[in-house]
């Protein structure tokens, strides 16, 4: 198979997955965004919790950080005391343009539900 339609299977898993567990099965409901703010949240550990603006803004920061950890661009430095996770850049991103940024993203997810065990 090759490695788009992978990525592209791979993708809808946890689309699907994800849709089965938050929108009752509606995977329209579940787009890129919405997977990085659970990313986000998972990352944090505060599931119980409602957040504001701002805080979703850095979820989504967050997620974004852990899931371009393992490409080398984020490492892991340390929790605040309010148990909020901060990273430090390693490497810059590249310039991409959106397409490239999208597939970049959906590729992150993917390992990230991979090592999570979330599919296959």
């Amino acid at each position: 198979m090759a490695r788009d339609e992978q990525l592209k299977e791979r993708y809808n898993q946890v689309v699907v997955k994800l849709s089965e567990r938050f929108t009752d099965g509606d995977t329209g409901a579940m787009d890129l965004d919405s997977i990085i703010y659970l990313v986000g949240i998972q990352e944090l550990g505060q599931l119980d919790k409602t957040f504001k603006k701002d805080e979703k803004m850095n979820l989504m920061h967050i997620a974004i950080c852990r899931l371009l950890e393992p490409f080398g661009y984020y490492q892991y430095d340390y929790d605040d005391p309010d148990g909020w996770p901060h990273y430090k850049v390693i490497e810059q991103l590249p310039t991409l343009k959106a397409g490239e940024q999208q597939i970049l993203m959906k590729d992150a997810i993917v390992q990230y539900f991979l090592e999570k065990g979330l599919i296959q």
